[in-house]
């Protein structure tokens, strides 16, 4: 635990944030309207990308978040320069000057990202060679790096094993390959298409994630200039060129922050509008939002939330990769769903370990039950995974505050709407773990009436 306390301080003193934990006062609903940027999951594999070209790129709508910072300090120490834009939010990334870097100063830039894995394919094309330190992230499951490394080695990179990390080097360059996830993982996909687009010959990549984020960083290195198709079927088609160049572009919004805020506004029996968000990446997640009870009205500029008053219905989800149930979507429902009439049950089939946050909900009155090995006789539209777990949430059931520990992005923020949606008060700590994904929480929460302290 002391790693995951010192993870939490290092990602919140990056982005300025100068407080430990959060003392709430619950009970009140959230009302207001808050603006969400560029998506993380976008974001920062879009710096990576500047990698790829010896120009300069401009990225817009970059949030002030402690994992943008993670890359801009590993892209600085491979000699990046990467400065602000005229315009708030945006960076200008000249990749004119790319060096090598050694393992302590990745290991010390990277903290507990698992970014670093991503620079493989841009480092091997520019330099010949990568370097990758033990790897962190949250603490939601294994997440084996082996599709990572497996599909460098189909373009031919010869992958070494050292105490400190691991040295990846591609001695007769890198050239297409026959790439077959056995996962649709975004990160596979992320790495496969960094690698590609500048090795010699055709990549054909087969059972490829197709989230909304993969979309717009293929978009984005259309604009460098690769070829890349997106085939029926998950399958993806890239045809390797020489030179990339810079690209300038405005990141897609964060999902995964909107439906959180989504999420708050349902359980606090606020009305929340959050700017930015599109209707076309998130129907998903609306339609679940609906089922349960809760309403939203699409505008140009973004989609309101709010709780119609009523009762809450009870639904089952199973998380599933795009386009189906997002697993960093059901953190923040689940708390709305602790107010629900009847059982709601989740089964979650993305990560092995997504519901080490639903401890601090019972500790504050919630009646939950995780099943850790799934369910296995209910009916199933995704089909089962040995990994899964599952969580039957029955309601409704009041809460009333506790002192918590954040334990990982998603499940933290989820700890703060339970705190705002709680009776009493509530202490919620390692808050720092949120500034990895969310822009200025705490503005935010002042923003919507959320009533609170700080604390060091």
């Amino acid at each position: 635990m002391s790693n995951l306390i010192t993870d939490a301080r290092r990602a919140g003193a990056s982005v300025g944030l100068t407080f430990d934990s959060i003392t709430i006062e619950g009970g009140l609903p959230l009302s207001g309207e808050v603006d969400v940027r560029g998506a993380k999951n976008l974001v920062t594999k879009a710096m990576v990308a500047a990698l790829l070209s010896e120009g300069r790129s401009v990225l817009r709508d970059v949030p002030d978040i402690s994992d943008v910072r993670v890359v801009r300090g590993l892209l600085e120490i491979h000699g990046v320069t990467v400065t602000k834009g005229v315009e708030d939010g945006e960076l200008i990334l000249d990749a004119s000057k790319v060096r090598s870097a050694h393992f302590a100063e990745i290991d010390a830039h990277a903290g507990s990202s698992r970014i670093p894995i991503l620079f493989c394919g841009p480092l091997l094309h520019q330099l010949g060679e990568a370097f990758i330190p033990d790897l962190g992230g949250c603490r939601i499951g294994d997440r084996p790096i082996n599709f990572h490394l497996d599909a460098l080695r189909n373009f031919g990179a010869v992958v070494e094993k050292l105490p400190a990390g691991i040295r990846i080097t591609a001695p007769n360059g890198l050239h297409g390959a026959q790439v077959v996830l056995p996962y649709p993982s975004v990160g596979a996909t992320e790495q496969t298409l960094l690698t590609a687009v500048r090795a010699e010959g055709v990549t054909e990549l087969r059972n490829a994630a197709i989230e909304p984020e993969i979309m717009d960083l293929i978009a984005i290195l259309q604009k460098m200039g690769a070829i890349i198709s997106v085939e029926p079927n998950r399958v993806i088609l890239i045809e390797g060129v020489r030179t990339l160049s810079g690209y300038t572009h405005r990141a897609i919004f964060d999902r995964n922050e909107a439906a959180s805020w989504a999420s708050a506004a349902l359980a606090t029996q606020g009305d929340v509008f959050v700017k930015g968000a599109k209707q076309e990446h998130m129907m998903t997640f609306l339609n679940i939002f609906r089922k349960v009870g809760g309403s939203f009205n699409v505008r140009e500029d973004g989609i309101r939330f709010w709780h119609p008053g009523g009762d809450l219905k009870p639904v089952v989800i199973e998380t599933d990769v795009h386009p189906g149930f997002m697993t960093d979507w059901q953190q923040p429902l689940v708390v709305a769903l602790t107010q629900a009439i009847g059982t709601s049950i989740i089964h979650e089939t993305v990560y092995e370990n997504r519901f080490g946050f639903v401890s601090a909900l019972q500790k504050m009155g919630a009646d939950i039950v995780v099943h850790p090995h799934g369910l296995a006789d209910t009916p199933r539209r995704v089909p089962r995974r040995d990994l899964e777990q599952a969580a039957v949430i029955t309601g409704p059931t009041p809460l009333h505050g506790a002192n918590v520990e954040v334990p990982d992005l998603r499940g933290g923020f989820s700890h703060l709407i339970a705190a705002l949606t709680a009776t009493g008060r509530s202490t919620v700590s390692n808050v720092g773990i949120i500034s990895r994904g969310y822009e200025n929480f705490e503005g935010k929460l002042l923003a919507l009436g959320a009533r609170f302290s700080v604390d060091g």
